[in-house]
């Protein structure tokens, strides 16, 4: 089939309204398109037929994760292109490629489908959960939730992440610091938030690798609980703290958050956990936190924002995250947050937008997944570290073009008397140890 990046980009053009802002390369080595721009190529026509089969984000990333597509040149800016194209176009991105009346775009859709071939539509990468049944975050469901996302092999991870093994945004107070250097600052930050002392009780809810229990233990004398549902996380976790000698200050629990029942403690920590919480369980979330706190305790809530819908009825997950990277995870705009806490009876007494801080540390992510690009597809699927190279990038995208956003509030369970316990000027958070 001769020259198929030409039809292609025409049809393309046809059926969007527009003219492609990437190049194509197809499957016949044929390409079209501006010069100069990043090139997507089409390695086979199966990933027509994913398109085809699944328009829109859906499609993309089956193909993507697959193999069949990829992006040569500037990644970054191929997913900043093709979001304006695709995602961000207004309406249903499936209306762009399903023509009912225009008889000039029912030719190209017929013609697109020749292109694709005749065979059905290709079975999804075994990367892809598969739909989920039954209520939204359940105990079992959610468990299921996270040993997808978590359990991929904690090699993977390291590599990834770094020495660090913090799974969150780092808090980068100069520009030239290292991922590592961002990453303690972030923990430090956090610590001096929650005003930590030698002996106070520290509950850290979704622990990850331990990383936030360690630094409370080691550098301001807390006795720390850390609670994960991944059961991974909790041996890795368990390990570093034996090595480092912490074992008498620091346990670890493979425990839903629902059922730690051993309060109150002196402050809680909860880093980039509330997203798996879901909209129908966090006021029960921020009760149960609120119930495990002293009067006077502190609740640091690190969390992924979204920016609100005109119509909040209509918020969705997208496609490829709820079905390859956080499944059933959620996100909440900063306010129903806020309010939710509210609600519970905390008081918020700070609220620190770090937006732009995710986005350095996610193009950091990307660099050292890229680096080290065929031992992560060893230790995992040349495809989970196609979808974490696509989903890091396009989030460091999203952080960037402020359509997400990362907080931290930090909010008090003061106690009738009104006695907060807080300093004056609180954004001087102490000294550093």
């Amino acid at each position: 089939m001769a020259d198929a990046a030409t039809r292609l980009t025409a049809l393309a053009g046809e059926l969007l309204g527009e003219a492609l802002p990437v190049r194509i390369r197809a499957w016949d080595g044929s390409e079209a398109g501006p010069p100069g721009a990043p090139v997507v190529v089409l390695r086979h026509r199966r990933a027509l037929r994913r398109l085809l089969w699944k328009p829109g984000e859906l499609g993309l990333a089956r193909a993507w994760v697959a193999g069949e597509l990829d992006i040569e040149g500037d990644l970054y800016l191929a997913l900043d292109l093709m979001a304006g194209l695709i995602w961000e176009r207004g309406g249903d991105p499936k209306d762009a490629v399903h023509p009912v009346r225009d008889p000039r775009l029912r030719a190209a859709a017929r013609e697109l489908l020749r292109l694709a071939g005749p065979l059905p539509p290709p079975a999804p990468p075994a990367e892809e959960l598969r739909r989920r049944t039954g209520r939204l975050h359940t105990r079992r469901r959610d468990q299921r939730a996270v040993s997808h996302h978590y359990d991929v092999g904690n090699a993977f991870y390291e590599l990834v992440l770094g020495p660090s093994m913090v799974y969150s945004c780092a808090y980068w107070e100069r520009p030239d610091a290292t991922l590592e250097e961002a990453q303690r600052d972030k923990l430090e930050l956090i610590c001096r938030k929650l005003g930590l002392k030698a002996g106070d009780r520290l509950l850290d809810v979704g622990c990850g690798w331990g990383s936030m229990a360690l630094h409370a233990a080691r550098h301001h004398g807390a006795h720390v609980v850390g609670i994960t549902l991944s059961a991974e996380q909790a041996a890795y976790a368990r390990k570093r703290i034996a090595e480092e000698g912490l074992a008498d200050r620091i346990e670890i629990r493979v425990q839903d958050y629902r059922d730690v029942r051993d309060g109150p403690y002196d402050a809680i920590s909860s880093i980039g956990m509330a997203e798996h919480v879901g909209s129908v369980r966090y006021r029960e979330y921020a009760d149960d936190l609120y119930a495990l706190l002293k009067d006077g305790g502190r609740l640091l809530n690190h969390q992924i924002a979204r920016r609100p819908e005109g119509d909040e009825a209509a918020y969705h997950v997208d496609e490829f995250i709820d079905a390859y990277v956080f499944p059933d995870g959620e996100l909440a705009p900063l306010g129903r947050t806020l309010s939710t806490l509210e609600d519970a009876g905390f008081e918020a007494r700070d609220v620190e937008v770090i937006r732009e801080h995710y986005a350095l540390t996610l193009r950091q992510w990307v660099r050292n997944l890229e680096a080290g690009w065929d031992r992560a597809a060893h230790l995992t699927s040349p495809g989970r570290a196609r979808v974490w190279r696509l989903y890091m990038a396009a989030s460091a995208l999203s952080f960037e073009r402020n359509r997400i956003g990362v907080n931290q509030i930090l909010a008090v369970r003061t106690p009738e008397g009104g006695g907060s316990g807080m300093p004056l000027r609180g954004r001087t958070w102490g000294s550093a140890p």
